[in-house]
């Protein structure tokens, strides 16, 4: 916001004006005369010029004279001189005389003073209520947000819908995560659509994300596509995946590459992948080499194409070790082979003697990684700590993987009754784990039921600890049942997974 009445381009904020006052015009000097007899709104004009000139003591002194006299611009307008350059005492003084006349700008203003310099949340509720009260967009979303961390659910949507109707898209995005977190998917989409509609890129990327959860690709790539518009690197990403999956390499290399330009170390790894379907080994190499040091996937593939492209054994080794350290298999058996063909020893290498947990490199249902991304970003929207999408995906696709093979080896049935919770599903989509109704959803459905127990017998592992891994899940598949899983929760829970893999013999 700019001083009332004051230019945009002033020396207020950084535009150089020469200090030394030149001659007055006559307009100032007359100006000048009416201030000193009293003139509220001459003084007011005069503080605003000495604002233009830089003369910050000048600009304080008429606007002083103005807001004594009745001017509440001045009086607002000393509200931001002292937050710039003076107390904040005193900036919450002139902020409350312009507010109290039920000017919405200074009300929101000394709202956001009494929450962030003085830690008043109390008092900041107050004067953002009655900005919002008369009308002020801005003033709505911050008591929306305050609410939120206040705990009032109640009061957070009823501001964010107050701003959200008064076009502030960004309360309409919250709106639709309120709705996703509660478990109401018709409304989480109906406001990331409406946001989405309005040009919220981020809005059409989520609402794309809930459109796969209930496998409407059709729908789902419309919304990824206006996202990518604005250039989303995750929308790029999906539909590089839906072009993959439909038998399109050449426009899904396209979307990969796309991706991978904004930074998406996921999206070099598929970009490199899909080089290596077209048979492009050069620039196979170059994607996977950009993503390599942070992607075991990626360095594994790229060490593979070092030994079979350049017979480049030692720096095989180097990339193979990298992926190995991070628990890809895969890796550690090339690391054993090239480990003495480079005058290496196995016996001093820490990944191999002391394996780390295993690296999931099962390929992410679309489904599941995307209820995974919206439950990430849903718990990341006001700063909260959250796991990585990998990690939830690995704990979904866990769940299925055991669960089919339990039925594959002929396993006991699950005990009279069934999971509690019945088949997974939501207002929006189905389940994850397999077709509506069928064997594997009705077994896995269950935080608390058969399959849990059954699991419990056959692998010797705890019951609780299952219990855990399954309560987690259900909360990723119906959002509302359950707070948001931390990640020192999901790094425990991903523990009872790699046990259940590792009894079944599954990587």
């Amino acid at each position: 916001m700019t001083l009332v009445g004051a230019a945009e381009t002033t020396a207020w904020i950084g535009i150089p004006v020469s200090r030394i006052p030149g001659p007055l015009e006559p307009d100032e000097a007359d100006l000048l005369g009416r201030a000193r007899d009293g003139d509220r709104e001459a003084a007011h004009r005069l503080g605003r010029l000495c604002a233009e000139r830089d003369d910050r003591l000048g600009a304080r002194h008429w606007w002083e004279r103005a807001a004594q006299a009745g001017n509440v611009d001045s009086a607002y307008n000393l509200g931001l001189w002292h937050r710039m350059h003076g107390t904040t005492e005193e900036a919450v003084g002139w902020f409350e005389a312009a507010a109290a006349t039920g000017d919405t700008d200074a009300a929101t203003n000394l709202a956001s003073l009494l929450l962030e310099r003085r830690g008043d949340a109390a008092g900041a509720r107050l004067w953002f209520e009655r900005a919002a009260e008369n009308g002020s967009r801005h003033a709505a979303r911050r008591l929306a947000l305050l609410c939120e961390d206040q705990g009032d659910g109640m009061g957070a949507r009823r501001w964010h819908f107050r701003a959200a109707l008064d076009g502030d898209l960004r309360s309409a995005h919250d709106l639709g995560f309120l709705g996703y977190t509660a478990g109401d998917e018709a409304e989480a989409s109906h406001w990331w659509e409406y946001a989405a509609r309005g040009g919220h890129a981020e809005a059409a990327y989520h609402l794309a994300l809930l459109l796969h959860t209930a496998r409407d690709e059709k729908g789902a790539e419309g919304f990824y596509r206006l996202s990518a518009r604005a250039d989303h690197p995750g929308a790029a990403f999906r539909l590089g995946d839906l072009a993959l999956r439909r038998g399109d390499p050449r426009t899904a290399l396209a979307c990969f590459e796309r991706a991978a330009h904004t930074g998406s170390q996921e999206a070099s790894r598929m970009a490199g992948l899909v080089c290596l379907r077209l048979d492009d080994r050069l620039s196979a190499a170059h994607w996977f080499g950009r993503s390599a040091a942070d992607d075991p996937e990626a360095a594994y593939r790229f060490g593979s194409l070092l030994v079979s492209e350049h017979n480049d054994l030692k720096g095989a080794r180097h990339w193979f070790r990298r992926a190995a350290e991070r628990g890809h298999q895969a890796a550690q058996a090339e690391l054993r082979k090239v480990l003495p063909l480079t005058g290496g020893c196995v016996e001093t290498e820490g990944c191999l003697l002391d394996p780390p947990p295993p690296y999931w490199t099962r390929p992410a249902e679309p489904e599941q990684a995307a209820r995974a991304e919206l439950a990430v970003a849903a718990a990341r929207r006001r700063g909260d700590a959250a796991a990585e999408p990998a990690a939830l995906v690995e704990i979904l696709g866990t769940w299925d993987l055991v669960a089919r093979e339990s039925l594959s080896r002929g396993l006991p049935d699950v005990p009279a009754g069934g999971p509690v919770d019945g088949p997974v599903g939501g207002p929006v989509g189905g389940p994850v784990g397999g077709p509506v109704g069928g064997p594997v959803d009705g077994m896995v459905g269950g935080a608390t039921g058969g399959m849990v127990e059954l699991l419990a017998r056959t692998t010797g592992l705890h019951l609780a600890a299952i219990e855990h891994l399954g309560l987690v899940r259900a909360t990723l598949l119906r959002p509302g049942t359950a707070p948001w899983p931390t990640p020192a929760e999901v790094e425990h829970v991903l523990g009872t997974a790699r046990d259940l893999r590792s009894h079944f013999g599954l990587r």
